[in-house]
């Protein structure tokens, strides 16, 4: 009991722990299984790992992963990678009324849009965008990315302009994929293993919650060299001073971005 205040508190309290019913015992194999998962655990294995229902096990995995969010202040630089994806469902697994109304034009209908930074041998950035328009993309970029910075794109007409900031290289993928250092390559490789999680383990994110598995994808990539006691010791250090309510993870009040 706090002598000032008088109100009770525990080891949880401040923490994504907080108000739980679940042990510390069940919450630490939580952090590790997820911290150390190099695809993720879903919540059905999760459920099944620490013997609660799948209900709790969905949202003690969105408070762990409230604690893989990780900001920075330090700007990627040297030589940086742009690209951006649209993540959804699979065409072929959609039936043929729905494939026809979410697969017009481009086929970038009621697809959520997933931008990333990567710096060469370094760090990724990465967010979740409502549009793939110019202001928004060139003010990510801006925003995370030193000036004089070599920065390499496809040819989306959303990067123009960028050259007055960094030494600009577009390459046009319809004509070729590397030139002669020029490529985003090392970004088409880190996508195939955010999708292969979002459609092997997860099977279906909700573009509500689609950020909080991209926060936890960069961590992951970003502490990629780290063993795994490493990486759980700094998801665990990240779990004071946070909370996330049933409430707000599942959008009934307040906002959780």
């Amino acid at each position: 009991m706090c002598k000032s205040c008088r109100k009770q508190f525990s080891p949880k309290t401040g923490t994504i722990f907080q108000d739980s019913a679940i042990g510390l015992d069940k919450w630490l194999t939580a952090l590790w299984l997820i911290a150390t998962a190099n695809n993720g655990v879903s919540s059905h294995e999760l459920s099944r790992s620490l013997g609660v229902t799948q209900k709790t096990a969905w949202l003690m995995s969105h408070r762990v992963r409230l604690a893989m969010e990780s900001g920075t202040f330090n700007k990627l630089s040297r030589t940086v990678e742009a690209d951006e994806a649209l993540v959804a469902g699979k065409a072929s697994n959609m039936h043929r009324d729905l494939r026809k109304r979410k697969t017009t034009g481009t086929g970038g209908k009621n697809k959520t849009i997933v931008v990333r930074l990567r710096e060469r041998n370094g760090k990724i950035i990465a967010t979740v965008s409502e549009t793939r328009k110019r202001k928004p993309l060139r003010a990510f970029v801006k925003d995370n990315v030193e000036p004089g910075s070599a920065l390499y794109t496809d040819a989306l007409k959303s990067y123009e302009g960028l050259r007055r900031f960094y030494k600009h290289e577009v390459i046009d993928h319809p004509e070729m994929y590397v030139f002669p250092d020029v490529h985003t390559n090392g970004m088409k490789n880190l996508w195939c293993f955010l999708k292969r999680s979002l459609k092997g383990t997860y099977i279906k994110v909700d573009p509500f919650h689609l950020f909080r598995y991209v926060n936890e994808h960069t961590l992951r990539y970003n502490q990629r060299h780290a063993v795994d006691s490493g990486r759980f010791r700094s998801v665990v250090r990240n779990t004071c001073g946070r909370r996330l309510t049933f409430a707000e993870v599942t959008g009934k009040v307040g906002t959780v971005k």
